[in-house]
């Protein structure tokens, strides 16, 4: 009799529990406790962890990186609009502004088109040179669709955002992230990055191209990242850095570290140079 006793049913264990008790929850199966200032940590890691996971299911051994403005319409929008502010008596100054601004979102269509296109002729197992937007609307747009249209692959690194940002239809759905810390996504931007573009934009952009060339500048990038300012005009107008070398708080040198072009072919053929030479023999991620 006393030995039955002892005898549990492992079959079902809530037939074992003594009545009364509350149901126990693991740790991290509480999304309380998840979600509060004490689990940061294990957000931040699972920002690390789980895109490492998928990268590598996926064979992505490295990645060209687009940026650029979430703003700028594709021709056919941008044209539609204009129609739209004429018929209307709308902002046609501003729908005009955004068909100048077109010919970025259709440079970088372009650019992720042969990039893709070149990357796929590329041997090995791995996914070399994969496109890589920060997932969002306007150039990211343009760079995951030109992508997409030469049937390759891409990467969407979006976040979330209370306006502006959702993630386009163009990335890979299995290569579709979301983040919540903008470092993490900004780590992930560089550690699989081998080259950038870099098209007009805002702040945002600007963030992401200065703490590039910063890492470049600074030594913190142990590999070459070649990068690409597309649209010398924008690029003369939104900042110049020559008045920094006058003032001594860059080196003539520092102004190496980016290549600017207003030409398709000249940055394409900038950037597979590039890669071919300093690149290509080093499939994998690094900082």
């Amino acid at each position: 009799m006393g030995s039955e006793m002892c005898i549990r049913d492992r079959s079902d264990p809530d037939k074992n529990k003594p009545k009364g008790l509350p149901d126990l929850l693991k740790a991290y199966e509480d999304m309380s406790f998840l979600h509060s200032r004490e689990a940061r940590p294990l957000r931040i890691l699972a920002e690390y962890m789980e895109p490492e996971a998928r990268f590598k299911e996926y064979n992505i051994a490295d990645t060209i990186v687009f940026f650029g403005s979430a703003r700028t319409k594709s021709r056919e929008d941008a044209k539609k609009h204009l129609s739209a502010a004429k018929r209307h008596n709308g902002d046609v100054a501003g729908a005009e502004r955004d068909l100048a601004m077109s010919q970025y979102y259709e440079a970088a269509r372009t650019l992720a088109h042969r990039l893709t296109e070149w990357s796929k002729t590329l041997e090995g197992s791995d996914r070399r040179f994969v496109i890589c937007t920060g997932g969002g609307p306007g150039i990211m747009e343009a760079a995951n669709r030109g992508a997409s249209e030469a049937a390759g692959i891409n990467i969407g690194l979006n976040i979330s955002l209370p306006f502006e940002q959702h993630e386009n239809p163009y990335i890979t759905r299995e290569l579709c992230f979301e983040f919540h810390y903008f470092f993490m996504r900004k780590f992930w931007f560089t550690y699989l990055a081998k080259a950038m573009l870099v098209f007009p934009g805002g702040f945002g952009t600007m963030d992401e191209l200065f703490e590039t060339l910063t890492l470049a500048q600074t030594g913190k990038l142990s590999k070459r990242v070649p990068t690409v300012l597309f649209g010398t005009a924008f690029w003369d107008k939104a900042f110049n850095l020559d008045a920094l070398v006058e003032a001594g708080t860059v080196a003539p040198e520092d102004l190496d570290l980016f290549h600017q072009t207003d030409d398709i072919d000249e940055a394409f053929d900038y950037l597979t140079c590039e890669l071919t030479q300093h690149s290509l023999s080093n499939p994998v991620g690094y900082m």
